[in-house]
């Protein structure tokens, strides 16, 4: 079982380059296999959408909380660790261009030396979504297509480099180097809690990371995810699952629990304290229930 831990950003500390790279640097410490920086390009005051993973239906990060970059913080702390893998989580996808995309995370996992994994969704903020130049009625279909290039631009190695001539994105002849450490390039999870998300993650993806679901509506995606790679000719088995748990609350019972409905990674959410040195002591804690240290 690998164990994730996610940039605390309701406390407002990610921006802070002393106490972000402190906090980074101790989960690499304590042997947590990587950190997780969430993304909101713009947050939208006086919002209508519906935030589908409280019963509120608003997020809990308030609308002025800093939240930095996901690809330029985990760029950042490449920097300021050695080993610890560096993920997204989730990536807004719509609210990039592939191509741009595709440099973006091939450099940062070239320079981490291969330690880059995406968690990408499609949003649920569609104001956000269409601030960024995108309809958000489109952003399933843009997605696909995205999830496309970026592997024909990594993959490609060819003299004349890649065509692509889709219904969104256009272009001939496009090299683009360097390329991803490993073969396959950057891994790409799955975020969400639809059969969409599912199905996207068994035709496109390395995994699923779904959000807000458990017992049988879990079962049933991951059930979804396998036979759409099956389909696809894809092996089911590749196929990574995450799931979240509470770093405060996560114990070996627990972790257990979770692999037992097939999880390969827990993603643990941190307290939003701006006190480091209690954020360090809640994932020493943790660390030594799970046995990571």
């Amino acid at each position: 079982m690998k164990f994730a831990v996610i940039a605390p950003v309701g406390a407002g500390t990610t921006a802070s380059p002393e106490w972000i790279s402190e906090f980074a640097r101790h989960v690499e410490a304590c042997g947590f296999e990587s950190i997780v920086a969430v993304e909101h390009a713009v947050v939208i005051s006086r919002y209508s959408s519906v935030y589908p993973y409280d019963t509120s239906g608003k997020m809990e990060l308030a609308d002025t909380c800093d939240i930095p970059d996901p690809l330029d913080l985990l760029a950042f702390l490449a920097g300021r660790t050695t080993t610890l893998g560096l993920a997204t989580g989730v990536l807004v996808l719509p609210n990039h261009h592939p191509v741009v995309l595709a440099k973006r995370l091939a450099s940062i996992d070239a320079l981490s030396g291969g330690r880059l994994r995406v968690c990408a969704g499609m949003g649920w903020m569609k104001e956000e979504v269409e601030a960024c130049g995108t309809r958000f009625e489109t952003r399933g279909r843009r997605a696909d297509e995205q999830l496309a290039v970026l592997r024909e631009l990594w993959s490609d190695t060819s003299e004349n480099g890649v065509d692509h001539h889709g219904e969104f994105f256009d272009f001939h002849g496009a090299m683009s180097y360097p390329k991803p450490v490993r073969p396959g390039g950057v891994p790409i999870h799955i975020g969400g809690h639809s059969r969409a998300a599912a199905r996207r993650a068994g035709r496109h993806g390395d995994g699923l990371q779904p959000l807000g679901v458990a017992g049988d509506e879990l079962a049933s995606l991951v059930a979804l995810m396998r036979e759409e790679a099956d389909r696809a000719g894809r092996d089911p088995d590749a196929l990574e699952l995450s799931l979240g748990h509470l770093v405060t609350r996560i114990n070996p019972e627990r972790a257990e629990k979770l692999a037992g409905q097939g999880a390969d990674r827990i993603v643990l959410a941190m307290p939003p304290t701006t006190d480091l040195a209690e954020a360090k002591d809640a994932l020493s804690g943790c660390a030594q229930r799970l046995g990571l240290s």
